[in-house]
Protein backbone atom coordinates (compact mmCIF):
# COMPACT_ATOMS: atom_id res chain seq x y z
CA UNK A 1 0.00 0.00 0.00
CA UNK A 2 0.92 3.31 -0.38
CA UNK A 3 0.89 6.46 2.12
CA UNK A 4 -0.51 9.53 2.54
CA UNK A 5 1.10 12.19 5.06
CA UNK A 6 -1.28 15.17 5.50
CA UNK A 7 1.34 17.51 7.58
CA UNK A 8 -0.60 20.75 9.30
CA UNK A 9 1.71 24.04 8.61
CA UNK A 10 4.01 25.55 10.82
CA UNK A 11 2.05 28.29 13.36
CA UNK A 12 1.46 30.83 11.45
CA UNK A 13 1.18 34.37 12.27
CA UNK A 14 -2.36 35.10 14.27
CA UNK A 15 -3.16 38.86 15.26
CA UNK A 16 -0.60 40.21 12.75
CA UNK A 17 -1.53 42.11 9.59
CA UNK A 18 -0.42 39.36 7.31
CA UNK A 19 -1.33 35.51 8.72
CA UNK A 20 0.02 33.38 5.95
CA UNK A 21 3.38 34.02 7.28
CA UNK A 22 5.19 31.50 9.40
CA UNK A 23 6.23 32.64 12.90
CA UNK A 24 9.46 32.04 14.08
CA UNK A 25 8.38 29.09 16.02
CA UNK A 26 6.84 27.91 13.00
CA UNK A 27 9.60 27.86 10.75
CA UNK A 28 11.45 25.84 14.09
CA UNK A 29 8.49 23.37 14.34
CA UNK A 30 9.00 22.46 9.97
CA UNK A 31 12.73 22.22 10.66
CA UNK A 32 11.97 19.95 13.50
CA UNK A 33 9.07 17.69 11.39
CA UNK A 34 12.39 17.39 8.44
CA UNK A 35 15.05 16.90 11.09
CA UNK A 36 12.75 13.57 12.69
CA UNK A 37 11.83 12.42 9.15
CA UNK A 38 15.55 12.14 8.12
CA UNK A 39 16.44 10.77 11.14
CA UNK A 40 13.80 7.74 10.54
CA UNK A 41 15.36 7.46 7.11
CA UNK A 42 11.63 7.96 5.71
CA UNK A 43 11.45 8.39 1.42
CA UNK A 44 9.31 11.09 -0.10
CA UNK A 45 8.46 10.20 -3.41
CA UNK A 46 6.11 13.22 -4.08
CA UNK A 47 5.17 16.49 -2.24
CA UNK A 48 2.15 18.58 -2.99
CA UNK A 49 1.31 22.34 -1.26
CA UNK A 50 -1.24 24.11 -1.58
CA UNK A 51 -0.07 27.99 -2.95
CA UNK A 52 -0.25 29.61 0.42
CA UNK A 53 2.94 30.95 2.08
CA UNK A 54 2.76 29.20 5.41
CA UNK A 55 2.10 25.72 3.44
CA UNK A 56 4.62 26.57 1.15
CA UNK A 57 7.14 27.48 3.24
CA UNK A 58 6.51 24.65 5.59
CA UNK A 59 7.33 21.99 2.89
CA UNK A 60 10.57 23.97 1.70
CA UNK A 61 11.67 24.45 5.24
CA UNK A 62 11.33 20.77 6.19
CA UNK A 63 12.76 18.97 2.86
CA UNK A 64 15.25 20.66 3.28
CA UNK A 65 15.98 18.91 6.09
CA UNK A 66 16.14 15.66 4.46
CA UNK A 67 17.95 16.99 1.56
CA UNK A 68 20.73 18.03 4.02
CA UNK A 69 21.04 14.70 5.52
CA UNK A 70 21.47 13.14 1.83
CA UNK A 71 18.05 11.73 1.45
CA UNK A 72 16.39 12.99 -1.89
CA UNK A 73 13.36 14.91 -2.34
CA UNK A 74 11.13 15.13 -4.92
CA UNK A 75 10.46 18.81 -6.70
CA UNK A 76 7.04 20.18 -4.55
CA UNK A 77 4.16 20.34 -6.65
CA UNK A 78 1.36 23.11 -5.91
CA UNK A 79 -1.95 22.00 -6.20
CA UNK A 80 -4.57 24.93 -4.57
CA UNK A 81 -6.91 22.03 -3.79
CA UNK A 82 -5.07 21.67 -0.50
CA UNK A 83 -5.74 25.40 0.59
CA UNK A 84 -7.47 26.40 3.48
CA UNK A 85 -10.91 27.35 3.74
CA UNK A 86 -11.04 31.26 3.13
CA UNK A 87 -11.74 31.58 7.50
CA UNK A 88 -11.68 35.77 6.57
CA UNK A 89 -15.10 35.09 4.67
CA UNK A 90 -16.83 32.82 6.47
CA UNK A 91 -16.44 35.58 9.73
CA UNK A 92 -17.63 38.22 7.21
CA UNK A 93 -20.04 36.80 5.59
CA UNK A 94 -22.11 35.05 8.81
CA UNK A 95 -20.82 37.16 11.45
CA UNK A 96 -24.10 39.90 11.35
CA UNK A 97 -26.21 37.49 11.49
CA UNK A 98 -24.69 36.20 14.66
CA UNK A 99 -24.52 39.86 16.44
CA UNK A 100 -27.59 39.30 17.71
CA UNK A 101 -26.90 36.97 20.12
CA UNK A 102 -23.07 37.72 20.28
CA UNK A 103 -22.89 41.71 20.87
CA UNK A 104 -19.49 41.95 21.98
CA UNK A 105 -18.53 39.77 18.99
CA UNK A 106 -17.03 42.18 16.29
CA UNK A 107 -14.70 43.27 18.85
CA UNK A 108 -13.50 40.21 20.16
CA UNK A 109 -12.48 38.66 16.80
CA UNK A 110 -10.95 41.57 15.39
CA UNK A 111 -8.53 41.31 18.68
CA UNK A 112 -8.08 37.45 18.46
CA UNK A 113 -4.84 37.70 19.72
CA UNK A 114 -5.83 39.33 22.83
CA UNK A 115 -9.16 37.19 23.28
CA UNK A 116 -8.15 33.61 21.95
CA UNK A 117 -10.25 31.37 24.09
CA UNK A 118 -13.23 33.74 23.38
CA UNK A 119 -12.15 34.03 19.75
CA UNK A 120 -11.97 30.15 19.32
CA UNK A 121 -15.52 30.04 21.20
CA UNK A 122 -16.89 32.36 18.53
CA UNK A 123 -15.16 31.68 15.40
CA UNK A 124 -16.42 27.56 16.38
CA UNK A 125 -20.19 29.01 16.18
CA UNK A 126 -19.27 30.53 12.85
CA UNK A 127 -17.85 27.47 11.50
CA UNK A 128 -21.38 25.56 12.62
CA UNK A 129 -23.11 27.62 10.55
CA UNK A 130 -21.15 27.33 7.71
CA UNK A 131 -20.70 23.71 7.76
CA UNK A 132 -24.63 23.64 8.31
CA UNK A 133 -25.34 24.74 5.31
CA UNK A 134 -28.48 26.75 6.48
CA UNK A 135 -26.48 30.00 6.11
CA UNK A 136 -24.96 29.93 2.23
CA UNK A 137 -24.55 32.77 0.44
CA UNK A 138 -23.23 33.86 -3.26
CA UNK A 139 -20.11 35.04 -2.13
CA UNK A 140 -18.91 32.87 -0.01
CA UNK A 141 -17.52 29.21 -0.89
CA UNK A 142 -20.39 26.66 1.02
CA UNK A 143 -18.61 23.89 3.23
CA UNK A 144 -19.78 21.08 0.26
CA UNK A 145 -18.01 23.37 -2.30
CA UNK A 146 -14.69 23.11 0.13
CA UNK A 147 -15.18 19.42 0.00
CA UNK A 148 -15.65 18.89 -3.53
CA UNK A 149 -12.39 20.97 -3.72
CA UNK A 150 -10.49 18.69 -1.73
CA UNK A 151 -12.07 16.33 -2.94
CA UNK A 152 -10.42 16.83 -6.22
CA UNK A 153 -6.97 17.26 -4.99
CA UNK A 154 -6.68 13.67 -3.46
CA UNK A 155 -8.77 12.42 -6.77
CA UNK A 156 -5.67 14.06 -8.61
CA UNK A 157 -2.95 12.27 -6.36
CA UNK A 158 -3.97 8.90 -6.79
CA UNK A 159 -4.80 8.97 -10.54
CA UNK A 160 -1.06 9.65 -10.24
CA UNK A 161 0.70 7.62 -7.85
CA UNK A 162 1.28 4.00 -7.54
CA UNK A 163 0.94 1.66 -4.72
CA UNK A 164 4.48 1.61 -3.07
CA UNK A 165 4.56 5.63 -3.22
CA UNK A 166 4.96 7.71 0.22
CA UNK A 167 3.22 11.20 -0.49
CA UNK A 168 3.78 14.25 1.92
CA UNK A 169 1.16 16.87 1.48
CA UNK A 170 1.50 19.85 3.23
CA UNK A 171 -1.35 21.68 4.01
CA UNK A 172 -4.34 23.03 6.72
CA UNK A 173 -6.15 21.52 9.77
CA UNK A 174 -9.73 22.15 8.20
CA UNK A 175 -8.15 20.62 4.83
CA UNK A 176 -7.20 17.58 7.09
CA UNK A 177 -10.79 17.77 8.24
CA UNK A 178 -12.12 17.72 4.73
CA UNK A 179 -10.18 14.77 4.26
CA UNK A 180 -11.34 13.21 7.62
CA UNK A 181 -15.02 13.42 6.57
CA UNK A 182 -14.37 12.34 3.18
CA UNK A 183 -12.49 9.38 4.04
CA UNK A 184 -14.10 8.10 7.68
CA UNK A 185 -17.73 9.06 6.75
CA UNK A 186 -17.29 11.25 9.87
CA UNK A 187 -20.16 14.03 10.51
CA UNK A 188 -19.15 17.77 9.47
CA UNK A 189 -19.75 18.93 13.63
CA UNK A 190 -17.34 15.82 14.80
CA UNK A 191 -14.73 16.46 12.38
CA UNK A 192 -14.55 20.36 13.63
CA UNK A 193 -14.13 18.95 17.17
CA UNK A 194 -10.95 16.73 16.02
CA UNK A 195 -10.14 19.73 13.79
CA UNK A 196 -9.60 22.14 17.32
CA UNK A 197 -6.96 19.57 18.26
CA UNK A 198 -4.93 19.49 14.94
CA UNK A 199 -1.35 20.39 16.23
CA UNK A 200 1.04 22.47 14.03
CA UNK A 201 3.26 20.29 11.72
CA UNK A 202 1.28 17.39 12.54
CA UNK A 203 1.59 14.37 10.64
CA UNK A 204 -1.85 12.13 9.87
CA UNK A 205 -1.58 9.41 7.61
CA UNK A 206 -3.60 7.84 4.77
CA UNK A 207 -3.32 4.32 3.12
CA UNK A 208 -4.04 3.81 0.03
CA UNK A 209 -4.68 1.09 -3.18
CA UNK A 210 -5.61 2.37 -6.24
CA UNK A 211 -8.65 4.37 -5.39
CA UNK A 212 -9.36 2.87 -1.82
CA UNK A 213 -8.27 5.13 0.78
CA UNK A 214 -8.47 4.60 4.49
CA UNK A 215 -7.05 6.65 8.14
CA UNK A 216 -4.38 5.10 9.61
CA UNK A 217 -3.05 7.52 12.02
CA UNK A 218 -4.04 10.85 12.88
CA UNK A 219 -2.49 14.29 14.62
CA UNK A 220 1.05 12.70 15.79
CA UNK A 221 3.65 15.29 16.62
CA UNK A 222 6.04 13.05 18.09
CA UNK A 223 8.50 14.87 16.71
CA UNK A 224 7.68 18.06 18.91
CA UNK A 225 6.86 15.53 21.98
CA UNK A 226 10.35 14.44 22.17
CA UNK A 227 12.04 18.18 22.41
CA UNK A 228 10.10 18.53 25.37
CA UNK A 229 9.81 21.90 24.55
CA UNK A 230 5.78 23.08 25.33
CA UNK A 231 6.13 26.17 23.33
CA UNK A 232 5.91 24.53 20.30
CA UNK A 233 2.98 22.36 20.77
CA UNK A 234 0.63 25.30 18.95
CA UNK A 235 -2.94 25.11 17.35
CA UNK A 236 -3.06 27.85 15.32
Amino acid sequence: MGSIYLIRHGQASFGADDYDVLSPIGIRQAEVLGAHLAQLGTRIDRSVSGDLRRQQHTANSALQQLHDAGIAIPPLDIDSAFNEFDADAVIRSLLPGMLGEEPEALHILRNGAQNRAEFQRLFAKLVDRWISGEHDTPDLQSWQGFVEQVQGGLSRILEQANSKQNIAVFTSGGTITALLHLITSIAPAQAFELNWQIVNTSLSCLKFRGSQVSLASFNSHVHLQLLKAPELITYR
